[in-house]
């Protein structure tokens, strides 16, 4: 009996070298849990609304030509309460732009309406086009925000809940041109472009025959022919580049929007490989390559308010001389 209350009451030798690979262990979840909630807190808190200005020399007007500056905007996601948003995109004002390219996903919220109007109002005195995102027919739902990380997000509604119609009529009333499925084309600053664009592919609203008679109605004397979508997907960025496009814009994936360090974008929400998920890229479809500029945009969906290692952006694009060489200053 003593015997046995003794060996039932003292521990083995096996566990006591056990408990110190056991401690170990815990120690290692609780340092893991604790930089995850500083991450989620740093990525919703902080980077989400550290918003940044890139900019880039592209080399695409003809020889002479004087450079022209470019500001694309992209995935505002506003939602009526944003102000910090707001402020920052009306300030973009003041880099005097010659031409503004609007790629989608103005709404974040029904009623964002005002708040867009508001972000864009000094902007919209300067020409420019727009194209429009899923988020621009339909308002965002509550979701698993890893589902994004693991797949691309899928839109499975089919009645539009946003009063689409009177964003573009206040966008077109100013001057802007509706570059969705349609073409446009500007002088500026002495340089005749003409855009052709498409509807968004992610909602498969893209319209790859029509591309193909858009761009071949495009007059052969403009000096760029620029191509505008929202999702670029690479069905469209190839229509873009074969049919003779010297320069792709596109937003969409927010630059995928959480990144890890020394890895990056855990997804580009289309089909889009990873390395082009933000930033200015060459683009090579069979013989023929085309600059891809993607922005890694300015919002968040509200049911996934987080950033991490991907800072919201707008760009500014120095178009010049295709005899000059291009440049990334970020």
């Amino acid at each position: 009996m003593t015997a046995a209350a003794s060996g039932s009451s003292a521990p083995s030798a096996e566990n006591d070298a056990r408990l110190p690979g056991l401690r170990t262990f815990a120690s290692s979840l609780g340092i893991a849990a604790l930089a995850g909630v500083g991450a989620l807190a740093y990525g919703s808190l902080i980077e989400r609304n550290s918003f940044a200005l890139r900019q880039f020399t592209v080399p695409v007007l003809p020889e002479g030509s004087r450079p022209l500056r470019m500001l694309h905007v992209a995935d505002l996601h506003l939602a009526p309460w944003q102000r910090a948003r707001v402020a920052w995109t009306r300030d973009l004002a003041s880099l005097k732009p010659d031409l503004v390219i609007n790629t989608g996903d103005n709404y974040g919220h029904a009623e964002a309406l005002p708040a867009i109007l508001d972000a864009l109002e000094p902007l919209v005195d300067v020409p420019g086009a727009f194209v429009y995102g899923s988020n621009d027919f339909f308002t965002p739902t509550p979701k698993n925000p890893l589902s994004y990380l693991l797949h691309s997000s899928r839109v499975r509604r089919e009645t539009p809940d946003i009063d689409t119609a009177a964003l573009t009529h206040r966008l077109v009333e100013a001057g802007w041109r509706n570059l969705n499925n349609r073409t446009a084309q500007l002088t500026v600053n002495g340089s005749r472009i003409g855009l052709v664009g498409t509807g968004d592919a992610h909602l498969g609203n893209d319209d790859p025959e029509g591309l193909r008679r858009r761009i071949a109605g495009m007059p052969a004397d403009v000096d760029l022919t620029l191509g505008v979508t929202h999702a670029p997907y690479q069905r469209v960025l190839d229509g873009f580049t074969s049919m003779g496009a010297e320069l792709m814009l596109a937003g969409h994936t927010h630059g995928g929007q959480v990144c890890v360090p020394f890895f990056g974008a855990l997804t580009t929400n289309c089909d889009l490989p990873r390395p082009f998920v933000k930033g200015l890229h060459e683009w090579t479809t069979g013989d023929r390559s085309s600059w891809l500029h993607v922005s890694a945009g300015l919002g968040t969906s509200i049911y996934a308010p987080v950033r991490f290692n991907c800072r919201p952006e707008a760009t500014l694009l120095t178009l010049v001389a295709r005899d000059e060489d291009a440049t990334t200053a970020h």
